[in-house]
């Protein structure tokens, strides 16, 4: 690639007298601080999901401390101290204004770990994470370091067990009884959703992206799914961490000899057949950007031929929640996230050759962990799918004219006759208003409305929250009563959402978007054989004018923003208020909105394409 990022400490007094004082009180020997440098960094924040962190960075740093020293087969470099991140529970926060930071926890990450990557200088690093945006943000951090480097989850939760009803609960069940009238229910659900430490354990926006970051290349994929808890994460896998890592240095091989073109199409596939979060679409072209792609839609899959894929080709393997019945736990105990990657491998879906982080490619990587066949309960065959269709689905139309909706398909619960949805909008001008209405006043709501939620995207919020308190509740509603309410907004879904729900509706109605001139009462139509999401009323050209008109004249005598927006308080805020780009980019924050992209290189196609030999044409 470029120049080496390494850092090196030159002979310098100065400069030597610290790294000499901590070479000692770590323990090493002080002559190797003019190596490279090599470190443990790790996620952290206020939930379950972080807890276990500190216990796998301190392990991963103990053996790496072992394996340093002068000798013959010792490792000579300069160890520093690990270094964590910080972010916010998306669990905890949700449903609340302090959810606009979840996003922006992502790019915080990315940025504190670019100041020790590069000030530091490391030239190797292996990253645990935990939760859903710090990994895409380590991710990211290493991608634009280009050292070598391994990410390893922290791993997820176990699931709860309702004391009563035996059945098995996780932090999704505790959303969906918010609306219950009975506060014991709501009180023994809450006490017993979320029992010790770890991720969402459900292929929710966690799981989904640990699976993509395996399947990409930078994490071994027999670490995906093991619990949290599970002392493999303690005994055996530091170990083998850091003779990857040790692997990769001598090697020379880099993030970005690992995520290519063909290795991001191969994640994407994944996630589509794991019927994974719709926060794929809004982290991929991140992960693309750092990577070295300025435009995952134009460089790497077109919108096009993503819903190709997930309408003909690729098959929902898992029976996971929350479409389905079990949870990652569950994926481990028959075999792991390897069993999904080698049918799909075997179905030629996937391209086998590209490198992994093991020093071997991907399907050789599979090969050496004598994987199993699918089971046919939790994890189904591609011949017998779960579902026959793969899990995600980009929407263009008139009210998402970036073709950067999306509908988690293998979430749906009903709503849809021959791949339609006509309903009538039901407009919120923000999400606090609509916890509202479902908290006061659950029974206005009626079959074949579509709720629309705007001033909530990356630039409107700001910040692009998810909504599982709202959406959780819809589905409770729903499911009582028999009718469909369908869901679109500017703003984003946690994975464990389910329904009828459409995000990332782009332009953002802060930005002006159409999305911005519905009006309550209007037809909203969904039609997923045209993969269109469209108002009729604002095809007619003077309906449109006349309320974009009416729209620009409340924004101009604001001085320049809709009032609807929410407030931008504090720096982080005011900063994702002008410099967030939109979802289709990412939804990240860059100067003046233009994406920025760290040493750009050429999609180079390599010639493989995505086949299903299951199925004919």
């Amino acid at each position: 690639m470029s120049d080496s990022k390494i850092v090196l400490i030159d002979r310098h007094p100065g400069r030597s007298a610290q790294t000499i004082g901590v070479a000692r009180e770590l323990g090493t020997d002080p002559a190797l601080i003019h190596e490279p440098s090599v470190g443990v960094v790790g996620t952290k924040g206020d939930s379950q999901c972080y807890l276990g962190v500190a216990s796998k960075v301190d392990a991963i740093h103990e053996h790496l401390k072992s394996r340093i020293g002068s000798g013959a087969d010792d490792l000579k470099y300069r160890l520093v101290q690990p270094e964590f991140t910080i972010a916010t529970s998306d669990g905890i926060r949700n449903g609340t204004r302090e959810m606009r930071y979840s996003l922006l926890g992502r790019e915080v990450t990315n940025d504190s770990l670019c100041e020790h990557l590069e000030a530091t200088g490391l030239a190797g690093t292996i990253a645990v994470v935990a939760c859903d945006k710090p990994p895409v943000g380590t991710l990211a951090a290493v991608l634009e370091h280009n050292e070598p480097a391994i990410i390893m989850s922290d791993g997820t939760i176990r699931p709860g067990r309702d004391p009563e009803t035996g059945e098995a609960l996780d932090i999704v069940s505790a959303y969906q009884v918010a609306g219950h009238p009975d506060q014991a229910v709501r009180d023994r659900i809450a006490c017993n959703a979320c029992p010790g430490i770890g991720s969402c354990g459900g292929m929710f926006t966690y799981n989904t992206m640990q699976t993509f970051i395996g399947v990409v290349g930078l994490q071994p994929l027999h670490m995906v799914a093991p619990a949290s808890d599970d002392r493999r994460r303690l005994e055996e896998f530091p170990k083998e961490l850091v003779a990857h890592l040790a692997n990769m240095m001598a090697k020379g091989l880099k993030p970005r000899d690992i995520v290519q073109r063909d290795s991001i199409r191969n994640a994407v596939i994944v996630a589509m057949a794991i019927g994974g979060s719709t926060n794929v679409v809004l982290h991929v072209p991140e992960i693309a950007r750092a990577a070295g792609f300025e435009h995952f839609w134009r460089d790497v899959m077109t919108p096009e031929e993503f819903n190709h894929l997930s309408k003909n080709v690729v098959p929902v393997l898992t029976n996971a929640r929350p479409y389905g019945k079990y949870s990652m736990i569950d994926i481990d105990r028959v075999g792991g996230v390897q069993v999904i990657v080698k049918e799909l491998l075997d179905a030629g879906l996937l391209n086998g050759d590209m490198m992994t982080c093991t020093g071997r490619t991907l399907a050789e990587q599979v090969a050496d962990l004598e994987t199993p066949a699918p089971d046919g309960d939790v994890i189904h065959s591609v011949a017998t799918p779960f579902k026959p269709t793969g899990g995600l689905r980009m929407l263009g139309g008139n009210l998402s004219p970036d073709f950067s909706a999306i509908l988690k398909l293998a979430g749906v619960e009903g709503g849809l006759e021959d791949n339609l949805f006509k309903g009538r909008a039901r407009v919120f001008e923000g999400e606090v208003g609509l916890i509202k209405a479902l908290d006061e006043a659950p029974d206005s709501f009626q079959d074949k409305d579509m709720i629309i939620v705007r001033y909530e995207g990356p630039s409107g919020a700001p910040g692009m929250p998810e909504m599982l308190d709202p959406t959780s509740r819809i589905t409770t509603l729903c499911r009582e009563r028999g009718i469909v309410v369908a869901l679109m907004t500017d703003a984003r879904f946690s994975g464990g959402s389910v329904g009828l729900v459409i995000g990332h509706v782009g332009p953002e109605a802060a930005l002006g978007g159409p999305i911005a001139f519905v009006e309550n009462g209007d037809a909203i139509i969904v039609d997923l054989n045209n993969n269109t999401l469209n108002c009729p009323a604002l095809d007619d050209a003077a309906t449109l004018a006349a309320r974009k008109a009416a729209w620009e004249k409340i924004v101009a005598d604001n001085g320049g923003q809709h009032p609807n927006c929410g407030v931008a308080d504090t720096r982080l805020l005011h900063r994702a208020r002008h410099t967030a780009v939109p979802a289709v980019r990412g939804g990240g924050m860059h100067p003046n909105r233009e994406v920025w992209v760290r040493d750009l290189r050429e999609p180079v196609k390599s010639g493989f394409e995505p086949r299903n030999r299951h199925r004919e044409g």
